[in-house]
């Protein structure tokens, strides 16, 4: 029998890869879920892990050519005395690293179906179990909620592949679980209908499981991979600090992210927050201050905002300029019409929409607020993705509006609405927060008078919205009460120039002074 190895989801936009490596040859004894190759696309390093045990029989794509999503990699050649030397007991499934027989997802003999760990994401490894909304014994249906993952970026729920029973659970509320790990059990049909759903296939990114070969001995001849000088890039690292594992010595991102944990960041180790050592922990100052005490660990999302933010800080030669915008036209024109809106469009006119539109018109005059550095390279973006930042109660997110440029008021307070609601819910996906071009950040809702956002990396530019406040204004030689907002722009200045970032902030104030100049593209 001839098990078929084809190439996995590559990730959001990603279409086709090109064969890397290959760490078999037909005639080779290969193990389930055991490295046969390596794909590298434009964002990420994949391998691809043996379906099924048996004999490496073709291999149709050699290494450096070029193949489509799904497309034949390879065969196997199932068999006991090719593939490993012990059968698999019944009882595996049971095991939570062991792997199945075939890649459908539990024992059709048996009736039992494995609830796996969906796919995370790009570079997203590992969850934490937060809630498990069934419990041994409970019957469920297919496609109902069984428990919620949280990640280092977002919450994930997870459908029952089919209906039956829960058997056994073998991940715990607070246990960290692997991209391909094993959640539960279900056994039997709770009405004998329902065949069990194959499991969620892993996009087989390169942190989703360790480097079956080290060719680092030979000499870099090939091209490093482009996730991998961007993630350099971001870093502050040159390529001679980071040792390739790729074929021909070439650089790939897992080892980026190897030589950072390492601490061989440009600057210093120590300014590094992915290489600086967890601190002990403190020790209370007293038996009385202890007892009065109380720690909590961090989620994983509140440690990536730290980490995310700290590098920002370290990587960017950031700087904030400030301006002040008079609202009194947005506000004038939100209160004529925010009725008629609401009722024509079924949303509220708010004043996101205001800003959203600004900004876009003033990143077609300051392009470079609107790019981002890679390696030597500045790439400009000719569109929009519109990043909002809003706060969640377990912290802070960005969800992207995209081509935001090309949308109308009444579209782009949909996105917000939308992509607000799910931010709330804990429902964005990690799609919905990749991408982003620009920001904007509303401390204003909060009552922030005036501060410094700190830069969403690889962006170059955000914009902080504040607290609109009446203050004594000087207007035609006469002294006048108006609703003023500060506004702050954190720009790179690696790429920004002081002037491109003061010249795009007065274009959002001028926008913002006279909506009429965004009707008239003025």
């Amino acid at each position: 029998m001839s098990t078929e190895v084809r190439v996995p989801t590559l990730g959001e936009s990603v279409t086709e890869a090109t064969v890397a490596t290959w760490f078999k040859k037909p005639g080779d004894a290969v193990q389930a879920d055991e490295m046969l190759c390596e794909l590298e696309t434009d964002k990420v390093t994949v391998e691809v892990p043996a379906p099924a045990a048996g004999t490496m029989g073709e291999i149709v794509a050699a290494e450096g050519e070029t193949v489509g999503v799904n497309a034949l990699l390879a065969t196997i050649s199932e068999g006991e005395s090719a593939g490993s030397s012990e059968p698999k007991s019944d009882d595996s499934a049971k095991k939570p690293d062991a792997a199945p027989a075939k890649p459908g997802g539990g024992d059709s003999s048996s009736g039992n179906v494995d609830v796996m760990v969906p796919t995370l994401g790009e570079s997203v490894t590992e969850a934490t179990v937060s809630t498990w909304f069934k419990k041994v014994g409970d019957d469920v249906s297919q496609d109902e909620m069984l428990c919620e993952l949280e990640t280092d970026k977002v919450s994930v729920e997870v459908p029952s592949p089919a209906a039956g029973t829960l058997t056994e659970i073998l991940a715990a509320e607070g246990d960290t679980v692997q991209a391909n790990g094993k959640l539960a059990v279900l056994s039997g049909s709770a009405d004998g209908s329902v065949e069990p759903s194959k499991r969620p296939i892993s996009d087989g990114s390169a942190e989703d499981a360790p480097k079956s070969g080290d060719d680092s001995g030979t000499s870099r001849k090939g091209e490093d991979a482009p996730a991998a000088k961007k993630a350099m890039a971001e870093a502050g690292l040159s390529p001679d600090q980071v040792k390739g594992t790729g074929k021909d010595g070439r650089i790939m991102k897992d080892d980026v992210a190897r030589a950072i944990a390492a601490g061989t960041s440009a600057s210093s180790a120590t300014t590094s927050a992915s290489a600086a050592p967890a601190p002990a922990p403190r020790a209370p100052s007293s038996a009385d201050d202890a007892a009065r005490e109380e720690r909590v660990k961090m989620t994983r999302l509140r440690q990536t905002i730290a980490r995310r933010l700290k590098e920002s800080q370290n990587t960017a030669a950031m700087l904030t300029t400030y301006n002040e915008v008079d609202m009194t036209e947005v506000m004038a024109l939100r209160n004529q019409y925010k009725e008629e809106f609401a009722k024509k469009h079924g949303v509220k006119l708010g004043f996101m929409s205001f800003f959203t539109k600004a900004c876009c018109h003033a990143l077609k005059e300051v392009p470079e607020v609107n790019a981002e550095i890679d390696g030597t390279d500045v790439v400009y973006k000719n569109f929009v993705h519109m990043g909002i930042a809003a706060g969640t109660p377990t912290g802070l997110v960005v969800p992207v509006i995209r081509d935001a440029d090309a949308m109308s008021f009444a579209e782009i307070e949909k996105a917000i609405a939308e992509k607000g609601a799910r931010a709330r819910d804990g429902k964005l996906s990690m799609a919905e927060m990749q991408g982003g071009t620009f920001t904007i950040s509303n401390g204003g809702v909060y009552g922030s008078l005036m501060s410094s956002p700190i830069l969403n990396p690889p962006q170059s530019g955000i914009l902080g919205m504040h607290k609109i406040q009446d203050r004594p204004m000087a207007i035609g030689g006469e002294v006048k009460i108006r609703p003023m907002m500060y506004l702050a722009l954190s720009y790179d200045h690696r790429i920004v120039d002081g002037k491109g970032a003061v010249t795009f902030l007065v274009r959002v104030k001028d926008a913002l002074e006279d909506p009429r100049r965004l009707l008239m593209d003025l």
